[in-house]
């Protein structure tokens, strides 16, 4: 496994085991098939509903605390100083954890304007030892600065869509310019047609691998953290054996060129839901 170090000193493994839209009920035995393959980023949100199953799968392994990365999320309906610290507790509650490792800013929501004082929540928790890192997601450039200009501390990431069709080149550069690590989320694009691409497909006859390592490699060897999703075991285990290659530089090229601007989810300066 590989890991990076985030802007604050704190070790981060490169792949992350994502849970979005997985049931509660479906996220202990998930969780812990992942930890068992050898996970040890644990990626939730409190808008995903399954923070309770991620703490009954901490209460079940036996891999201690301290070697796991939790991440969760404030809500757009949280944003606000006090909601967000209320939100926490919460979200801590429900992890049964004493501590989370990564605590994100969901949305920015920049028609109700009020992702500052939320960040500001969030220096507060890192201040007070509840959290070990603190950043963001699907932050444009723009909501970024604001938070460098009007904050305190770095955010160590921004977890965005990024698959192999929409690359990113400009937040890349942006987050590799201030220190700011970028994750990747919907790796293998929603629905999985990225995975169809004749390249990724060529890629993967040369490197005996299948498309969607390919896929994840790329963010890997690219500097990005990336949090696949799956309950399915054999895709589990599919996702996390990837640290067995790299990908030539002609070939990270090769996938540069593929890029087609497409994004699938929600543009953040358009997503104000609460």
């Amino acid at each position: 496994m590989n890991h990076l170090k985030l802007n604050n000193g704190v070790e981060i493994p490169q792949l992350g085991f994502g849970l979005w839209q997985v049931p509660d009920e479906e996220t202990d035995p998930a969780v812990l098939r992942a930890i068992k393959e050898g996970y040890r980023l644990i990626d939730s949100a409190t808008v995903y509903g399954n923070e309770a199953g991620v703490g009954r799968a901490l209460k079940k392994t036996e891999v201690p605390r301290e070697e796991l990365i939790i991440t969760t999320k404030v809500w757009n309906s949280d944003h606000g100083y006090d909601e967000t610290l209320a939100a926490f507790d919460k979200s801590l509650e429900l992890l049964g954890t004493d501590y989370v490792d990564l605590y994100l800013i969901h949305w920015p929501t920049p028609k109700h304007d009020q992702f500052v004082e939320t960040y500001k929540a969030l220096e507060k928790l890192y201040k007070d030892g509840r959290v070990r890192a603190i950043g963001v997601c699907n932050f444009d450039i723009e909501h970024l600065q604001r938070l460098l200009d009007e904050c305190e501390i770095l955010p160590v990431v921004n977890q965005v869509e990024r698959h192999p069709y929409f690359q990113q080149e400009e937040m890349m550069d942006f987050c590799k310019k201030h220190d700011i690590i970028l994750q990747a989320w919907s790796p293998l694009m929603t629905g999985g047609a990225v995975l169809e691409d004749p390249l990724l497909e060529e890629l993967a006859n040369k490197y005996g691998k299948t498309p969607a390592q390919i896929a994840l490699r790329w963010q890997v060897d690219s500097g990005a953290i990336v949090i696949p999703k799956s309950v399915t075991p054999t895709r589990i285990k599919e996702n996390f054996d990837i640290f067995d290659f790299e990908l030539s530089e002609e070939d990270m090229e090769k996938i540069k060129g593929i890029d087609r601007n497409h994004r699938k989810g929600p543009a953040p300066k358009e997503m104000n839901v609460r």
